[in-house]
């Protein structure tokens, strides 16, 4: 099952916000993000918020979550209107899930529709969805195209056959190259996603899927380390030794062999697990949250920021739609984001980030800490020694450390 929600305060039943959100909102970016909690299959090392039809039960239906999911959109028109935040159009959508696809396209472009009444989308908007490579067909991706989707972002995770046996990942490696050609065809921009590290997995099976995510053109590449996160089925499998335990240094040299090989095919790391080809091919959407903009999060699970307040939503679908049919807010709890808190979140998304962190940002303690950093060649020396615009910002052995370095620069 997926993690339990954070600990907060209670949440009002109407979801209303303090007026402090409206300070200096002009601004913040303000994006959309639509959790799509369906799966066809569980995947044996997911953790995410994701149901199949048969964990589901009665009261939450598939059918009518594209109802659901508006109710909250309305909601969150009137919460911030309430809380007198200027109107912003929408800068960008992300649908993510679990599958968003195995909702009919025309659901997910109801779904666009209905954010676009509440706010109005920017000249420029991204909206991305996420899918699954066995999730979508030409027809489908050109329906979500002309329905105003510019970007999908597939769950490749690798391209060898017994590394997706393990992940329980059902596509077919081989059709991966189909799906981006008929995302392109459709006038979508594609991302891949990549996952390293799994048991199992060598060094020359992570370099197949790297040159098989590259060849097929795509502009963007994520890729994620494998975490076993307890409550998995995969988190079962190691501690039973069905499994070992994923191995620190092999994902380090797995790392290490993505960014060689996507920086000689042209695209740039922006942020530690994630290349692209050009600024424009990045994922704005992500963006926004690594520099700390306003988003809402629709859906069951979801979490938001407005402001410096965070909140999140019941996890079950069935109560999400439960609350919103009785005209209730689906918050579950929040919290406000001040003081020693931001500033660690600051610093720890900020560093993230290829553009670095300004070091007069840093906190007294940290500004101490960077030349040690420097002398461990875990941060650029130039960047940071910079007499105009000084800069923290990681090298590639910090990036593969960067926990560490936020601990430094926080202590």
């Amino acid at each position: 099952m997926s993690p339990a929600l954070p600990e907060g305060d209670a949440a009002p039943d109407d979801g209303a916000l303090p007026a402090s959100v409206a300070a200096g909102a002009g601004r913040r970016r303000f994006g959309v993000y639509v959790h799509v909690p369906f799966c066809t299959v569980r995947c044996g090392y997911c953790d995410f918020n994701t149901y199949t039809a048969t964990e589901l039960g009665g009261g939450a239906s598939q059918a009518s979550y594209a109802d659901t999911a508006l109710a909250e959109v309305r909601l969150a028109r009137r919460v911030l209107a309430d809380a007198g935040l200027p109107q912003r159009p929408v800068e960008t959508v992300f649908v993510g899930g679990g599958t968003p696809t195995v909702l009919p396209s025309g659901d997910l472009v109801r779904l666009l529709a209905g954010v676009r009444d509440a706010w109005g989308l920017a000249d420029d908007v991204e909206v991305t969805t996420e899918a699954n490579p066995d999730s979508v067909t030409p027809e489908s991706l050109a329906a979500l195209a002309a329905g105003g989707f510019t970007r999908v972002s597939f769950g490749m995770q690798s391209a060898v056959g017994h590394v997706l046996a393990t992940l329980d990942r059902t596509h077919d490696p081989r059709r991966v190259p189909d799906v981006v050609r008929w995302a392109r065809d459709a006038g979508l921009k594609v991302s891949l996603d990549l996952i390293y590290g799994t048991p199992g997995e060598s060094l020359d099976d992570w370099r197949t899927s790297l040159e098989a995510a590259l060849a097929t053109g795509v502009d963007h590449v994520s890729a994620y380390a494998l975490v076993v996160e307890q409550g998995t089925r995969m988190a079962v499998q190691v501690r039973r030794g069905e499994l070992p335990t994923p191995d620190p240094d092999d994902e380090a040299a797995k790392y290490e062999l993505a960014d060689e090989l996507l920086a000689a095919a042209g695209l740039t790391w922006y942020e530690v697990s994630n290349w692209a080809r050009t600024p424009d091919d990045r994922c704005r959407h992500n963006l926004g949250y690594w520099r700390g903009d306003d988003w809402w999060g629709v859906g069951p699970g979801a979490h938001s920021h407005v402001g410096g307040v965070r909140w999140w939503n019941v996890k079950h679908p069935r109560a999400y739609a439960d609350r919103l049919g009785r005209g209730l807010s689906p918050a579950a709890g929040r919290e406000l984001v001040s003081g020693d808190a931001a500033d660690l979140e600051r610093v720890m998304l900020g560093v993230r980030l290829a553009q670095g962190l300004p070091v007069a940002e840093l906190p007294s303690s940290g500004r101490r800490a960077v030349a040690g950093l420097v002398a461990d060649g875990l941060v650029d020396g130039r960047a940071a020694l910079d007499r105009t615009d000084p800069r923290l910002r990681l090298t590639r052995r910090g990036r593969l450390l960067a926990d560490a370095v936020v601990r430094a620069l926080v202590a």
